[in-house]
């Protein structure tokens, strides 16, 4: 199924689709994305996008957005050479091979075009789907953060799952 998908850089187009798509509860319920999503912030930010921040998108065969993915790059000298990542999948599209697109072009964009080495993440522990898919992909678990955030009203835990270029 994601033979149909092709994965792009985000274009202003794509601010309904973001907006829709973190507008699920269990998109934002599995992110760091605050619920309620504005499109309008969504529309300021791909109108204008940090040079430091990549965000790419899953486009269906019917154009339709069925996943995203992104990393910001870090601007501090010392630590140019590593980036955060994050990304969502359509509850409709899960398990159908977008998040493992998705991440690929990730790690292909960040690690041969942008120069990262370290490519990092927090997951939350009960998301055993992401942290199946970040394995297969070279992430490894370096850390256990407890009470990292906080989600529909209880504070919960994450992994730190880092890639490190030079050992996968």
């Amino acid at each position: 199924m994601s033979d149909s998908i092709r994965v792009r850089h985000a274009e202003p187009v794509d601010a309904a689709g973001l907006y829709a798509l973190f507008s699920e509860a269990e998109a934002y319920g599995g992110t760091l994305q605050p619920p309620f999503p504005s499109q309008a912030a969504w529309e300021r930010v791909l109108a204008d996008p940090p040079r430091h921040m990549v965000q790419l998108v899953a486009i269906d065969a019917d154009g339709c957005l069925a996943g995203a993915a992104g990393f910001e790059v870090f601007s501090n000298p010392r630590r140019r050479h590593a980036a955060n990542l994050g990304m969502a999948v359509a509850k409709r599209r899960r398990g159908q091979g977008i998040g493992t697109r998705l991440l690929q072009s990730v790690i292909e964009t960040a690690e041969r075009w942008h120069g990262v080495r370290r490519l990092e993440l927090e997951v939350y522990t009960d998301n055993a789907a992401a942290i199946a898919l970040y394995e297969r992909h070279g992430f490894v678990r370096e850390g256990h953060a407890r009470g990292y955030a906080l989600r529909d009203g209880a504070y919960v835990d994450v992994y730190l799952m880092a890639r490190l270029r030079d050992r996968v």
